[in-house]
């Protein structure tokens, strides 16, 4: 818009951002925006021709916002949130303008002269209506719940496995176990199977739970996920279902494993720590980053830590990203079986009867005795 009021409110945003594309002629939007990508850009802004007599007419001005979200974590709304900013300026610039030259327009124009229509763009995927922070919103309340659930559920789960093998290690249990006529590979099954029903019954009472919780809150300007399709399928819940079990499954797995080094009950509970950590990382990763902004060598770590896979997956499968969740449940399943598979081993060999115990060592000087 040449006229004075969009003049103002682009030439504010020139002072205040980085502008990499400014023109007349828009009617090529699609380049444009492909132009913004590959500039690592953030928003296309149109200011319409009919801006400035909008607002001298007693109607708000439109500007046309075109996002590029980059990545769907917390932190991949930065970006947008500063541009929000710029465009909070000019519409506080314009407002002051127009009260400073005592305009015969409305008060309410004068005082919030500007709309928004806002269009972001995500994966190859357009949301109409829907601003970068709307979206990332979205996604961190589907996400959040299911990551601190894995996380609760494994740090729980490992603690009673671990303490239960260092307790009958203590009250020499074990020991007694162990000559039973029960294949040793039949015992680590099913102190697996039966730590992962319990655990999958904590898993289930703590997301009604949590349900319930997150829907009773009062969100602020909240949208409805069904209105853009963000709701998983039933099919997808049963995949995110089969995910959260073998996970389960090589937490348990890896707990016993770490369990076997316990010498009493005491030093179990310092050995739940790295299993804890393990699930804290993804997590808050999960929360504040996107998987496809990472570096490589951050998709690497987070890829090899088996508890991300299943709280990734929520949001992959949202944007059909079936190759991510697949090929993270065939790592996660890889990682369970070689994990079970070594504990197994282990159980086979005296290794889990003297782990806890040191070698004797005698000292003392050598008598001689004659005749």
């Amino acid at each position: 818009d040449p006229q004075p009021l969009g003049t103002l409110a682009a030439t504010t945003m020139n002072t205040s951002a980085n502008i990499i594309f400014s023109s007349d002629d828009i009617t090529e939007k699609q380049d444009i925006l492909q132009q913004l990508k590959e500039q690592d850009g953030t928003a296309l802004i149109i200011i319409p021709h009919n801006f400035t007599s909008n607002i001298l007419n007693d109607t708000r001005g439109t500007f046309e916002i075109y996002w590029v979200l980059k990545g769907a974590g917390v932190l991949g709304s930065i970006s947008s949130e500063a541009v929000q900013r710029i465009l909070y300026q000019a519409s506080t610039q314009l407002s002051e303008t127009l009260i400073e030259q005592n305009t015969t327009i409305n008060s309410s124009i004068a005082l919030y002269p500007t709309n928004r229509i806002e269009t972001t763009y995500y994966k190859d995927m357009e949301f109409k209506g829907l601003s970068p922070g709307a979206i990332t919103g979205i996604l961190t309340q589907q996400s959040m719940m299911m990551s601190i659930m894995i996380m609760i559920i494994i740090a729980a789960s490992a603690g009673t496995v671990i303490s239960s093998m260092a307790l009958e290690k203590e009250n020499k249990t074990l020991e007694t176990l162990l000559t039973l006529p029960v294949k040793r590979t039949h015992i680590v099954i099913g102190k697996i199977a039966a730590s992962a029903s319990i655990g999958l019954i904590f898993a289930v009472i703590f997301m009604v739970g949590m349900s319930r919780y997150l829907g009773g809150l009062d969100f602020s300007e909240q949208i409805t996920s069904t209105t853009f399709d963000f709701q998983l399928t039933t099919p997808e819940i049963l995949l995110i279902g089969i995910s959260l079990f073998i996970t389960l499954i090589a937490a348990l797995s890896l707990a016993m494993l770490l369990g076997m080094f316990a010498k009493n009950y005491k030093s179990a509970q310092t050995l739940t720590f790295p299993i804890t950590m393990l699930a804290l990382v993804p997590m808050f990763l999960t929360m504040f980053f996107d998987f496809d902004t990472l570096p490589i060598a951050g998709k690497l770590v987070v890829f090899a830590i088996p508890f991300s896979h299943t709280m990734m997956a929520p949001r992959a499968l949202i944007f059909n990203d079936y190759l991510l969740v697949s090929s993270g449940l065939i790592y996660v399943t890889i990682f369970a079986i070689v994990t079970i598979s070594i504990v197994a081993w282990i159980f086979k060999t005296d290794r889990l009867l003297t782990s806890g115990s040191k070698p004797k060592i005698f000292t003392g000087k050598k008598r001689l005795f004659k005749r």
